[in-house]
């Protein structure tokens, strides 16, 4: 059953993310410090108030197809960064945000 799942969740993830791939930690690292850490703090620690706090795993518990919308068009006062970011560069700011827990 776990495996079915797991290929549903892929197939969706390749149907929202064209080219996807596993996403580079390093390279969202670099993404992260430049275009998240001002509000969600350079450890995942939040500095604006109300972002989650990564560190802690807050929103972290969604499937990447779910964080990257989230972070394609934005949500409350986060903007989108579709148009600013690649798909492939949204996916290693995600595969960065998985290490911070």
């Amino acid at each position: 059953m776990n495996s079915v799942r797991i290929r549903l969740g892929m197939l969706l993830l390749a149907a929202i993310v064209p080219g996807t791939h596993a996403g580079s930690v390093f390279k969202g690292k670099d993404l992260y410090a430049a275009h998240c850490a001002a509000c969600h703090g350079p450890n995942g620690r939040p500095v604006m108030p109300g972002a989650p706090h990564f560190e802690r795993s807050q929103g972290l518990v969604l499937p990447d197809p779910v964080l990257f919308s989230r972070i394609s068009d934005g949500k409350r006062a986060m903007p989108g960064y579709r148009g600013v970011l690649k798909h492939e560069d949204i996916m290693d700011v995600i595969a960065y945000l998985r290490t911070l827990r």
